[in-house]
């Protein structure tokens, strides 16, 4: 339970898709013009992350090596396609909003970054939690954005009008340009309060990407394993060669010390 409660702050707060990783940026950018669409979106990616992390960890044993990618991405399409027939019978509204970028979930790169990273690796219910961390996260990031846009660039939140901003809306945030004004923001402020995020690492690493490959949601680091592995190696071998320095000359030291006593 510890490690399902892990998964859970790890998604929403230490690796936050959008506010640590900076990962799914297209959607993030386009359908936030409001909250209730952040939240719509949100939401539909956390079912499809759910349902998507379940099969492939059920699975994990079965999908060849070979072709697991293709296999990753017919699994999510199949869950995206049912999700999406249930937005149109149900949430037309939603569907119609979000538009294209409801079938751009099936190459969203969280999605397969954690299918590949975290899901095709560990146990079911971990998948599980892992995908409701991360889904959790991505709506959390969605929402924060959908309603500061919507808020100064409409004076509402959720369609509800604020009175004393009303008068003072900026249009220009309800528009493209307004989700990078926003998004830089936030990620100032994150770096002034030395939050975590992708421009302000928390934890310094002998080398440039830390070589975490087991929470990396990309493949650059996985291809560069056996590179990164070696770097780290060879860290803690000078690491191990200056503390033995350190101690020899230590020692050196005390017996001069000594030597010197007795004379």
């Amino acid at each position: 339970m510890t490690k399902n409660i892990e998964r859970l702050y790890n998604g929403i707060i230490k690796e936050n898709p959008t506010f640590v990783l900076m990962l799914g940026m297209c959607p993030t950018l386009a359908v936030t013009s409001s909250a209730s669409n952040g939240l719509g979106m949100g939401l539909t990616t956390t079912a499809v992350l759910i349902m998507a992390n379940l099969m492939i960890s059920a699975l994990r044993n079965v999908i060849p090596q070979k072709v697991r990618i293709p296999a990753f991405i017919v699994i999510v399409a199949s869950f995206v396609t049912m999700v999406q027939l249930l937005l149109q019978a149900y949430l037309p509204f939603l569907n119609e909003s979000l538009g294209i970028y409801i079938p751009l979930i099936v190459v969203n790169c969280i999605i397969l970054g954690r299918a590949e990273a975290y899901a095709s690796k560990n146990p079911v219910v971990n998948s599980i939690f892992d995908g409701i961390g991360m889904g959790l996260g991505f709506t959390l990031g969605l929402t924060a954005i959908g309603i500061f846009r919507e808020l100064i660039g409409n004076g509402e939140v959720f369609g509800h009008a604020i009175s004393f901003i009303a008068d003072y809306k900026i249009g220009i945030f309800t528009a493209a340009p307004g989700a990078f004004f926003v998004l830089a923001a936030l990620t100032a402020i994150q770096n002034k309060l030395k939050a975590p995020c992708a421009t302000n690492k928390a934890e310094a690493s002998d080398i440039a990407c830390g070589g975490n490959c087991t929470s990396c949601s990309g493949s650059a680091c996985k291809g560069n394993k056996e590179l990164i592995e070696a770097e780290q190696l060879a860290a803690q071998a000078e690491k191990v060669r200056k503390a033995k320095e350190a101690a020899a000359a230590k020692a050196a030291a005390k017996a001069a010390a000594e030597a010197k006593k007795e004379d």
